[in-house]
């Protein structure tokens, strides 16, 4: 009978699995009119579950999803096992099976021989890495066993697993003095209601990944105090919707990732995360970055240098703006975000996120060298300049005074006259709305080494890449093979030459305007 099969007497609470799904019990009892004992579980995947908790007009549980829960006999739900059974299951089988497999060499067949010192060497007291995920693992086991057979651990993988509370986590990793990488994705950790209580079960700890957990983000400051030491943090896809300010807590990280939570902030206040190195904040869904700060940078992220952003809703240049507050920042990615549409060319939006963010290196996983970061900052001075004249800017110093709107939407204008001196006028860009005829350039090309080709004007896009328009005039000079050396000349630079050296660089990149002629020689 039902009422005969063995489980927990404190079942309520403990985590089990049903056909590979897992769940948390919240009810054990009958469910009439049935007969025999049901488990209400409360699955991790509301798609496995039916209810709410209720049944024909009686509520048994509540769940956090309409359709989070079921009722299971005990007999179908396991309850797990324990670290030292899991660990021998995992590891001491695997290792038979190699001591007593057989080897057939040509058609000769032999018996593996000389295993035992292997096995010797993988005995689960040498195992400084140990991997058991989703091996059912649902607590300790008898006392000091974990710390008799696993001494050395050093990192440790219990993700999915069957683990109730931090306090069963504890009782596991207290016996484990040497962990310091600790994997706990797929898991749902009961809240302690004494977290620093449990902190010397986790002092040697670095490295903690909680992805998937579905834990808020007051769930993981309230947890927070356990993990003293903690230098690297995963919280990718939980159910972190807000960011508060730690306090006296994660001050010791330097690499956090909040990926793929739903913020339902649109700015976000940056928190204060002091030694923080490397912050992920893909697919939160941001629209806004708010660094608080006097003066142009920010006391916050001091030793921050590289901020992962991609895949959120970022659509205004003044968050790359507020980025630049960031004193260490080497290190940006934002692609796919809004931002990088706002450009027919992403080439542009790549060369005035350089322009605008002085100390970046990397950009999106490419360098930043010295030549392209000149070339952006050069047009990024040609771009603006008629609305920095506008504004009330001036080629002299003293009477330089942009208006407050301009010096917001651009606060390194001022820096970069510095550095490369006020554009000619003859060399600004008027700011045109997009559409294909604004962004068709009439060129003639000539070959000034063969006066028998006579000049041929084309247009073309300003954001076609050299490399492309070399490809085209090999067809139209028919010049197959040759190799192609450009440069243009522009009435506003009369008896000027500007060599086009870069074959992956836009038309636009050089400032080739609407009119320019290109001579080409080739070789």
């Amino acid at each position: 009978p039902e009422a005969a099969v063995c489980f927990p007497s404190d079942a309520v609470g403990r985590r089990v699995s049903c056909d590979g799904e897992r769940g948390t019990v919240r009810y054990v009892g009958p469910v009439p009119p049935t007969a025999g004992l049901w488990l209400g579980v409360e699955w991790d995947d509301p798609e496995r579950g039916k209810h709410d908790g209720s049944h024909e007009g009686v509520r048994y549980f509540t769940c956090r999803h309409p359709t989070g829960g079921s009722f299971v006999r005990p007999k179908k739900a396991s309850f797990g096992v324990d670290y030292v059974t899991a660990l021998k299951q995992r590891y001491e089988v695997e290792l038979q099976e190699v001591i007593g497999e057989e080897l057939k060499i040509s058609s000769r067949t032999v018996m593996m021989v000389g295993f035992e010192d292997v096995k010797q060497k993988q005995r689960l007291e040498k195992l400084t890495e140990i991997g058991l995920r989703r091996c059912e693992v649902s607590g300790p086991g008898p006392e000091n066993e974990i710390r008799n057979t696993t001494p050395l651990a050093q990192s440790l993988d219990l993700s999915g697993n069957l683990l109730s509370s931090w306090e069963v986590l504890a009782a596991v990793t207290e016996q484990l003095e040497a962990l310091r990488e600790l994997q706990l994705s797929h898991n749902r950790l009961s809240i302690s209601s004494e977290p620093s209580r449990l902190s010397p079960a986790f002092s040697c700890l670095r490295v903690l990944s909680l992805n998937s957990c579905a834990l808020t983000w007051t769930q993981v400051l309230h947890c927070a105090p356990m993990w003293q030491h903690l230098e690297e943090l995963y919280l990718a896809d939980n159910d972190i919707t807000e960011l508060l300010r730690p306090q006296r807590v994660l001050q010791t990280l330097k690499v956090l990732d909040l990926s793929n939570n739903h913020i339902v902030q649109e700015t976000v206040h940056v928190f204060q995360f002091i030694t923080c190195v490397c912050v992920c904040i893909k697919q939160i869904k941001i629209k806004t970055i708010f660094l608080c700060c006097e003066g142009n940078k920010t006391a916050l992220f001091p030793a921050l240098k590289t901020l992962l952003l991609d895949d959120n809703n970022i659509s205004e240049w003044c968050v790359v703006n507020e980025l630049e507050k960031l004193s260490s920042l080497l290190h940006l990615s934002c692609r796919r975000n809004p931002l990088l549409q706002r450009e027919k060319n992403p080439e542009t939006v790549r060369q005035i996120i350089i322009a605008r963010l002085s100390r970046l290196e990397l950009l999106d996983m490419r360098k930043v060298l010295s030549d392209e970061r000149r070339g952006a900052e050069l047009d990024y001075c040609k771009k603006f300049g008629l609305d920095w004249l506008k504004a009330g800017g001036h080629s002299d110093p003293e009477k330089n005074h942009p208006n407050t709107e301009f010096m917001s939407e651009h606060p390194r204008f001022l820096a970069l006259l510095q550095k490369y001196g006020a554009p000619d006028e003859g060399e600004l860009k008027e700011q045109k709305p997009f559409a294909l005829k604004n962004q068709l350039l009439t060129l003639t090309f000539v070959c000034p080494e063969d006066s028998e080709r006579k000049p041929i004007e084309k247009k073309l896009p300003g954001s076609m890449i050299v490399q492309k328009v070399k490809g085209l005039l090999h067809r139209l000079l028919k010049l197959p093979g040759m190799e192609l050396k450009l440069s243009y000349t522009c009435s506003k630079m009369a008896g000027r030459e500007i060599e086009i050296d870069n074959d992956l660089k836009p038309l636009e990149f050089y400032s080739v305007e609407d009119g320019d002629r290109i001579l080409v020689r080739w070789s």
